[in-house]
């Protein structure tokens, strides 16, 4: 039964789990802030959609890094997939993602991870709390939590490569700005990557 100061898991997660980390003022790709609120609702993913596995393919590390230094993530925004080389070349993976619901919550170029939190928790941002004063103030770790069982935080201010318990994100546009994987691929992604790691997203 949903009260005014609860609201079941299914709506939560259904109607938000893409909004929950993002950003509360966009950045563009050199830094400067945009303002604005960035807070948009998805729309029905019970709803078919066409998944681009036509692009789904392996990629070489070359034509985008110097080197794997630390390791390497190539998140390719219009294939919907990512790219992850180790430091010596040995290990290469590629899972298929959610991405950014519109190109203005699309941000690209090359950042690193900074953290790396196993049973992550979240916080709305002021807009999202203002927009849904529904929503929890805080969601620690669990089925509940948008952010999924693990979070890559990447440099840039909002912005993570992170699981979901909502598996129909995967392979559509249906994040606010982060990079969404199956909680089994961000499992696996987590135990390879290393603090410093490159993230370059195309």
């Amino acid at each position: 039964m949903m009260t005014k100061t609860t609201f079941g898991r299914r709506n939560f997660l259904a109607g938000s789990s893409a909004l929950l980390a993002a950003p509360a003022i966009a950045q563009s790709v050199d830094g400067t802030s945009i303002p604005g609120d960035t807070v948009e609702i998805e729309g029905d993913l019970n709803t078919t959609t066409r998944r681009n596995v036509s692009a789904f393919r392996t990629l070489d590390w070359q034509p985008y890094f110097d080197n794997t230094r630390g390791g390497a993530i190539l998140v390719d925004i219009d294939s919907r997939a990512l790219h992850y080389w180790s430091e010596d070349q040995s290990i290469y993976k590629l899972y298929p993602t959610s991405v950014p619901l519109t190109e203005d919550l699309t941000r690209r170029g090359r950042t690193s991870v900074v953290r790396k939190v196993e049973g992550p928790s979240w916080r709305p941002t002021p807009a999202m709390k203002e927009r849904n004063p529904e929503w929890p103030d805080f969601v620690g770790p669990g089925p509940d939590n948008p952010l999924g069982t693990h979070a890559l935080y990447l440099s840039w201010t909002y912005y993570r490569i992170h699981g979901t318990h909502d598996t129909r994100k995967i392979g559509r546009r249906s994040s606010n700005g982060c990079i969404g994987l199956y909680n089994e691929h961000i499992a696996e992604l987590y135990g390879m990557v290393q603090n410093g790691a490159q993230v370059l997203l195309i």
